[in-house]
């Protein structure tokens, strides 16, 4: 595991955009520890978690204030996922081309509505594992390239922190939605 190249990223390899990099930079300090790596490969043991204590009468309710159900946030952090390694790979390859912004809403509004929440579950737990599986074969250097992603600069190491930092906000708010806190690590000598 390379903990040198995953540590927290500094304040200038966020967005230059003030907005963008005060949203982006509390994403990532939401999340624990000192390596992106250890950070998205606990997410793992806490998605398993929080969708297992999850009803089917929680998971297709809205929840007021929110406009989401619980099925639409997971689906929302599924498609966060994709976007996040995209953006990764493009960077850490060295691609130059800037990326654009994306609009989670339209992602939203256009569910693709089939299948089961497990599928569902299953496939963000399959796009961060192959999200970890990209950044562990990335060498060194390539965490601290960085490209134009919506008009801002940010690195690969700063998007690996937000993506943690992302699926942490919203894992938050799912368990105050339903009045829970689950196990988010797994205990010591499992």
């Amino acid at each position: 595991m390379n903990r040198i190249a995953s540590r927290r990223p500094e304040t200038l390899e966020f967005s230059e955009s003030a907005e963008s990099s005060v949203y982006q930079r509390g994403l990532a300090d939401r999340v624990e520890g000192a390596c992106a790596l250890e950070a998205l490969e606990k997410q793992l043991f806490w998605l398993c978690e929080l969708a297992s204590h999850l009803s089917t009468e929680q998971v297709d309710k809205i929840h007021l204030p929110y406009h989401w159900t619980i099925r639409q946030v997971f689906e929302h952090c599924a498609d966060a996922e994709r976007v996040f390694g995209y953006r990764m790979l493009r960077i850490a390859a060295g691609d130059p081309t800037p990326l654009p912004s994306w609009d989670e809403n339209a992602y939203a509004d256009s569910r693709f509505g089939l299948g089961t929440f497990t599928n569902l579950v299953n496939e963000v737990a399959m796009l961060r594992q192959s999200n970890l599986l990209l950044l562990r074969r990335i060498e060194p250097k390539a965490w601290d390239r960085s490209v134009k992603v919506n008009g801002n600069r940010m690195t690969v190491r700063a998007i690996a922190w937000v993506t943690a930092g992302h699926l942490h906000h919203h894992f938050e708010i799912v368990e105050a939605r339903c009045g829970m806190t689950v196990q988010r690590a797994p205990a010591p000598n499992m």
